[in-house]
């Protein structure tokens, strides 16, 4: 019989998974001597000396050969992982192990879920991936719901799932509570267990932990981290080393609800018809340092997310809505951008210092804009409109990409009831702040190439030849032309939509434009920024909130010698760009481009959810709405002046036949000749409001195309023609409504507002 010594050896040195029938064939035990080495397996887990199932242990603390793990991070360029699984007796943390790049998969990336092979090296885990596995929970985030028989379904909160799911394994949760869960075989028709129970889906804050379960975004901060965050407070602010801008009535413009400020702003006429500004920005790499527990966190995050109710800050609050936080009459550590602005609005010198700023006034966007208006706006805030009114002219030269894309705002009152869902009203004070924030990006991306440091730039390419052609064979239908063979610039999306001055074919095409447009993205390579007409573009104004802008930050403290005297503090040394980061730019950007496609993801569909339960005790009142889509199976509409996308089914859409011309992008009866396409504007009747999913349904008042604005006679060009017949919906599977209004709003809820640049 081999010692526990013996058996921990063989389990750690072994090749392969080594269970209890391995053990007893590689030390040739038989018989009653396999019931001895089971009873001896069985005190070493309880001893803690290992830990796993008879089929593969493995070390206690350590990880098992052959495992399932999750990518949690992106590190110096290298995916690490933890296993997804790990719940050992102890409280020591998940091992992290370093995955190997695999020739037969594709590159990792944060969040994806891989089958491994691991062993334990000199330098720690390491993972070798074998395949890649589906996302564990998606789709697979509902409430729990029984049918007549008593048998418990998983009714989803995604919109996108249309079908309730059969739980197998229901663990704890209870009837109407929001659960995670996990599906039981491979089948997508399989069962599923429930993992964790989230609680009430409509308690207070719940449409943001949907979100944020659902995308998966770290929330909980480490006690490393936080430990981190509370030494960074103690590192010395003094002049000694920073330039001295305390006298300088600097101001932060923000909204009246923000919780941190990174950026402030100041003017003053230079004599020659132009100004000199600054724009003051959090020192925020002063604080967070290369590789330390702060940054590792910062990064794995990617940004902040702004949801209603909450935000999910990318620094410990600590940091970023104190230290950090640009405040009135407080001395704050900053990175300033001096910049001068010709008469004819262009930013023709720059420089950078780290100061030292305490701030003349934090005011709300509301409140500057009425002292501007009402004529009596103190000297400061009359220079900088001043200065804007340059750059203004100097953005309409340019002629960036001009498209009206409202935002919708969600207010809450102190109970966290919702009292208004409304288009955020654009003023001039935020083109005000948007505009130095651009000229300060723009600086920064020139200061870099400059000195030809590394630099992660804001990328918007122009549109491809395909979504350009596409984009021509809409406008076709519309009896509009569009030649491939121009140069393609935004000015020349401006001037189409400026010659068209019917509102609702405006509106059309606007949404084709914006169609037509690449997703912006953050890389070390240069490739300009179409939208905003700009050559060289990097964002460095919002350090607190996005990763990308305290690499930038970074590269400058490197590029132009501001690194600040040695800190007594226990932080890592440095606050430049490490020599790892720079060499793996390309991976940490297209993971915080990964982190920003998902909490603006999480921000929509929460967003949806308000908007929703808002309009669950509006069912049967009719709106004013505009198609936004057109598929063969129905259309889509947004209620004006409030947003919330909503299906009309084809099936409701009375008893002929519609074909779907997907060229134009329209529903066209075909006895009447009734037309549904994108941009109309109808009536419409709301039918269901799921404050859960965030979905809505609507229906035409008058099933024969009343109350449609006329399109005029245009021949449609026919695809697929669709009955209207109601899908069949599984047998046994309970009715998903979640009417938001019979378990009350969400309550207790404060909302946190943020600037969008």
């Amino acid at each position: 019989m081999p010692s526990k010594e013996q058996i921990l050896e063989f389990i750690q040195t072994s090749d392969t998974p080594a269970g209890k029938r391995e053990i007893a064939k590689a030390f040739g035990l038989k018989g009653q001597e396999k019931i001895t080495l089971k009873k001896r397996l069985k005190d070493m887990a309880e001893e803690g000396l290992i830990d796993g199932k008879r089929t593969a242990y493995h070390r206690m603390g350590g990880v098992p050969k052959v495992t399932v793990l999750k990518v949690v991070a992106i590190e110096d360029g290298e995916p690490i992982a933890e296993p997804e699984n790990w719940a050992p007796d102890s409280k020591e943390k998940p091992p992290r192990l370093l995955v190997k790049e695999s020739k037969k998969l594709s590159a990792v990336k944060r969040g994806d879920r891989i089958l491994a092979r691991n062993e334990e090296t000199a330098r720690g885990w390491v993972a070798h991936p074998m395949k890649k596995l589906p996302a564990r929970t998606e789709g697979l985030m509902g409430v729990v719901e029984f049918d007549g028989a008593g048998k418990p379904w998983l009714a989803p909160v995604d919109k996108r799932v249309r079908d309730s799911a059969p739980i197998g394994d229901l663990g704890e949760a209870q009837e109407g509570e929001l659960v995670l869960a996990e599906r039981m075989g491979k089948s997508a028709r399989a069962k599923v267990k429930v993992v964790e129970v989230v609680g009430d889906p409509l308690a207070p804050k719940a449409f943001s932990l949907i979100a944020i379960a659902k995308h998966g975004i770290p929330h909980v901060f480490p006690s490393e981290t936080i430990a981190e965050a509370e030494r960074a407070v103690d590192l010395p602010l003094s002049s000694d080393h920073r330039e001295d801008l305390r006298d300088v009535p600097i101001v932060a413009i923000d909204p009246a609800d923000a919780r941190d400020h990174d950026d402030a702003i100041w003017a003053e006429p230079d004599g020659k018809g132009g100004y000199r500004a600054i724009i003051a920005i959090a020192d925020v790499s002063y604080y967070v340092r290369p590789g330390g527990e702060l940054d590792r966190e910062a990064r794995k995050r990617g940004n902040s997310v702004y949801f209603p109710d909450r935000v999910v800050p990318m620094l410990p609050e600590v940091l970023s809505a104190d230290v950090c936080s640009l405040k009135e009459d407080v001395d704050r550590a900053a990175m300033a951008c001096h910049i001068r602005i010709d008469k004819d609005g262009k930013v023709s010198d720059w420089r950078f210092t780290r100061a030292i700023v305490r701030l003349a006034k934090n005011i709300a966007y509301e409140d500057a804009q009425a002292a501007i208006d009402a004529g009596d706006a103190p000297e400061y805030l009359q220079n900088l409109w001043g200065a804007w009114k340059l750059l203004f002219k100097a953005r309409q030269a340019r002629d960036p990409l001009d498209l009206e894309l409202p935002e919708r705002q969600v207010r809450l009152n102190d109970e966290g009831v919702i009292e208004e869902i409304a288009i955020r009203e654009r003023l001039d004070a935020h083109r005000v702040v948007e505009d130095f924030m651009i000229a300060a990006n723009v600086a920064a991306a020139k200061a870099l190439e400059a000195k030809a440091a590394p630099v992660v730039y804001r990328v918007h390419e122009q549109p491809s030849r395909e979504k350009l052609l596409a984009f021509r064979e809409y406008l076709a239908t519309q009896g509009k032309k569009f030649a491939l063979g121009q140069v393609i610039t935004p000015g020349l999306f401006n001037r189409m939509l400026k010659d068209i001055s019917e509102p609702a074919e405006k509106a059309l095409i606007m949404e084709a434009v914006l169609r037509s447009q690449t997703q912006a993205f953050y890389g070390p390579q240069n490739a300009g920024h179409f939208g905003l007409s700009l050559g060289s573009y990097a964002h460095f104004t919002s350090p607190i909130r996005r990763y990308a802008d305290l690499l930038v930050h970074r590269a400058l403290v490197d590029a132009y010698k501001l690194e600040q005297p040695r800190p007594k503090v226990d932080l890592p040394e440095g606050s430049g760009l490490s020599d790892r980061d720079k060499t793996a730019l390309h991976q940490i950007t297209d993971a915080i481009s990964q982190t920003e496609r998902r909490a603006m993801e999480a921000e929509r569909d929460t967003i949806d959810r308000y908007v929703a339960a808002w309009l669950s005790g509006r069912v049967g009142e009719t709106f004013d709405t505009r198609i936004t889509g057109v598929q063969g199976f129905g259309f889509f509409a947004t209620i004006e002046k409030l947003g919330g996308d909503g299906l009309v089914p084809v099936s409701t859409l009375g008893r002929e036949y519609f074909s779907y011309d997907e060229g134009a992008r329209k529903l066209v009866g075909e006895r009447s000749g009734t037309e549904y396409a994108v941009g109309d504007r109808l009536k419409l009747k709301l039918a269901e409001a799921n404050a859960l999913t965030g979905a809505l349904k609507f229906e035409v008042p008058d099933s024969d195309g009343a109350g449609i604005e006329p399109r005029g006679n245009r021949a449609p060009e026919k695809k697929r023609t669709h009955q209207n017949k109601r899908p069949k919906k599984a047998q046994g599977a309970p009715r998903q409504s979640h009417p938001a209004g019979k378990r009350g709003r969400p309550g207790n809820i404060r909302h946190q507002g943020r600037k969008k640049k």
